[in-house]
């Protein structure tokens, strides 16, 4: 017995020290990792959760196709070089959703025909008569419309400026530095990528437009006649003049009357909180509307600064309880206001004056039956049901969600992937550690 301890001692610490790093510098290397660096054996690809599912043959989402008789019909946005999802980004819900996807489908809703029909008309005025805020309950799909409005505009070539997430610019997650000539506060890092994803999707029309008069900033001068695609580069590329740049690229696009504008932006009410997260050097709270390029948007939203030609379409996030919608907002929108307030109450009359201008156009709470079902039929032709694909299920997955498409997709076809039985599921279906639950969807 003794000499059976002896022996495993012994061999304990022969493998300790051969695993010693002092001993031997080398043990960790890239070349003596064994194992690590080597490819799969070939017949271990064949197996279905290496296989990529090839995108679906769905049509290309196009104005043209936005009618009512493709209501409940499912598009898809095509990879093109000025993308707006590629430069400007997606709320991050709907980017988890893509990732998902082998493609990124759409589909058509009545909601969708009834706001490019306000776009069209909103061609041809000023952009006050055409502030618009997508409403309506969590996850009945705002951010979907409001994407589809920008793809729609891109596609009929106007100027696209797409803000996804617009309560960055308020919860003090870039730098801020106060000008004394504005008496605001810039973010010159913010400003400077959104002129270089402004100029990324539209610099074809930016270069056909030019400057009416020529300015002069710290370092650059831009004489009249310059186009606004070089103005944004030059905004773009120098940091310092950025804030400037954009104010004055906004300038030039509310004074032509050549191209009609769209600006864009989800999370609508993150621009109305009473305080933002950014702090002066006395440790306050800065106001929204004292911050430059949240002032700006305020200003196009209120209308007391206006496009010759386009219009403003904003959607609301009502699921962040850290920007919740306001009540001055609620009030010019007429939401259902919650909590009866009080005559005596405090309000903020800037607050007020900014939400004045905003037009109230709600998005259902449900899905049609029809828009459902093709909804159903792409997730399960791009592999993502692990349930048996019936009536039955998809009824079952209506039911459930009440027709709220956030709830339909997430709660209830997603919710296949951890639900599903695995004696119930076709084995040639990819993902099978995600069937069987053995592994929860990490999401």
């Amino acid at each position: 017995m003794a000499s059976a301890l002896s022996r495993v001692s012994a061999s304990s610490s022969n493998v300790t020290k051969s695993f010693k790093i002092g001993n031997n510098k080398k043990a960790f290397t890239r070349k003596n990792r064994v194992g690590a660096f080597r490819s799969l054996p070939a017949a271990q690809l064949n197996l279905p959760i290496f296989q990529s599912t090839p995108p679906l043959p769905a049509p290309s989402f196009k104005p043209e196709v936005v009618t009512e008789n493709t209501i409940g019909t499912v598009f898809a946005f095509d990879e093109t070089k000025n993308d707006p999802i590629k430069h400007f980004g997606t709320p991050k819900s709907m980017l988890l959703e893509y990732r998902l996807l082998s493609q990124r489908y759409s589909v058509i809703r009545d909601i969708t025909v009834i706001t490019t029909e306000e776009l069209e008309e909103a061609a041809l005025e000023p952009s006050h008569q055409s502030n618009y805020v997508l409403t309506g309950p969590t996850g009945c799909g705002k951010s979907f419309v409001l994407l589809q409005a920008v793809q729609y505009c891109l596609a009929k070539e106007w100027v696209v400026i797409y803000i996804p997430r617009a309560k960055t610019l308020v919860n003090s997650t870039t730098m801020h530095t106060y000008d004394l000539r504005t008496r605001t506060y810039f973010q010159p890092k913010f400003a400077q990528q959104l002129l270089q994803r402004t100029l990324d999707v539209n610099s074809k029309v930016l270069e056909t437009m030019t400057m009416r008069e020529g300015v002069n900033f710290d370092r650059r001068s831009f004489p009249a006649g310059t186009t606004l695609a070089a103005l944004a580069a030059g905004g773009a590329k120098e940091q310092a003049i950025s804030s400037v740049a954009f104010e004055t690229l906004i300038g030039e696009l509310c004074a032509q009357s050549k191209i009609p504008i769209l600006l864009a932006i989800d999370d609508f009410q993150a621009l109305y909180t009473p305080k933002s997260s950014y702090r002066d050097p006395h440790f306050s709270a800065i106001r929204p509307y004292h911050l430059a390029l949240p002032r700006i948007l305020l200003e196009l939203a209120s209308g007391k600064r206006f496009f010759q030609r386009g219009a403003v379409l904003g959607a609301l996030t009502t699921t962040d309880p850290k920007f919740p919608v306001t009540q001055e907002l609620k009030e010019v929108l007429e939401l259902p206001i919650g909590k009866p307030r009080s005559a005596y109450g405090r309000r903020s009359r800037v607050l007020e004056e900014y939400a004045e201008g905003c037009m109230n156009l709600p998005v259902p709470e449900q899905f049609s039956v029809k828009e459902a079902a093709a909804v159903f039929e792409m997730w399960m032709k791009d592999q993502a049901l692990t349930a048996p694909a019936n009536d039955e299920v998809f009824l079952s997955k209506y039911t459930e969600s009440g027709g709220n498409p956030k709830a339909f997709v997430w709660q209830g076809i997603l919710g296949t992937l951890e639900g599903a039985s695995p004696e119930d599921v076709d084995e040639s279906v990819p993902w099978p550690q995600l069937r069987e639950g053995r592994v929860p969807l990490a999401l």
